[in-house]
């Protein structure tokens, strides 16, 4: 049995990984916004077999409390285990185009809001000497593209935040594990044209997770035949990639 804390515990791949986490009997630690779907979700990882399941409702986009959060959390488990990061959402980019204050409240929630979290945590699993930090960001922060240039700027920026945060804990005992999924079916994405072999469900990015961390991963790409699509996108020449639309 171990502790986990998971942050933006409501979005479908959180919910989908809490439920693995609930079938090995594990101790879960939820955040959100949305304190009647964190309930829903505790009742939900109740019955699969969770050791115990405890909800705190916050603010995440407050930064200040980010250290009183995470300290709440920490006594609660009685220390944490594994960190799942799964909160942010999909920016409309059309509309950050149109408006910087746009474009700096989706930043503050996709990017600083994370590496305030991470920072937080990373000193106290250091000083614990123990544990797994992972952090979902997307295939998005490769390489910009003039469809979601802001989304993978922000996820971009969490991505090399983690690479620099997990050299700085090498020897630590604490893994840093950088999630990269592709496209997932999930309520964030609802409003895009579905089907297709790229697309996968929230289960599959689960189980991905999951085998992740138990091998010690750095970075995964979810599912894993986006690793070598990524590769040669980040290969393509800037003279040419400027030229397409994605």
């Amino acid at each position: 049995m171990q502790t986990v804390l998971i942050i933006g515990a409501t979005s479908a791949i959180a919910t989908a990984t809490a439920r693995a986490f609930a079938r090995r009997g594990d101790r879960l630690y939820l955040v959100g916004r949305d304190r009647d779907k964190l309930d829903q979700v505790a009742q939900d990882l109740t019955v699969r077999g969770a050791g115990a399941v405890q909800c705190a409702v916050w603010d995440l986009a407050d930064t200040a409390a980010h250290p009183a959060l995470i300290d709440e959390a920490v006594a609660a488990l009685g220390g944490v285990d594994i960190v799942l990061i799964a909160h942010g959402t999909l920016p409309d980019q059309a509309a950050c185009e149109a408006d910087f204050q746009v474009a700096v409240t989706e930043l503050a929630i996709n990017l600083t809001g994370t590496l305030s979290l991470l920072t937080h945590l990373a000193n106290v699993m250091a000083a614990a000497g123990s544990g797994t930090l992972a952090v979902i960001t997307s295939v998005a922060g490769d390489r910009g593209r003039q469809s979601n240039y802001l989304y993978g700027a922000a996820k971009g920026g969490v991505a090399l935040f983690l690479q620099g945060l997990r050299n700085r804990l090498h020897g630590s005992g604490v893994q840093v594990l950088t999630i990269k999924p592709g496209f997932v079916d999930t309520p964030m994405t609802a409003h895009l044209p579905k089907g297709g072999p790229l697309w996968a469900t929230p289960e599959q990015i689960a189980t991905g997770i999951m085998k992740a961390i138990a091998k010690g991963r750095d970075v995964v790409y979810l599912p894993g035949f986006w690793r070598p699509i990524m590769w040669v996108i980040r290969l393509l020449p800037e003279a040419l990639f400027k030229r397409m639309s994605l």
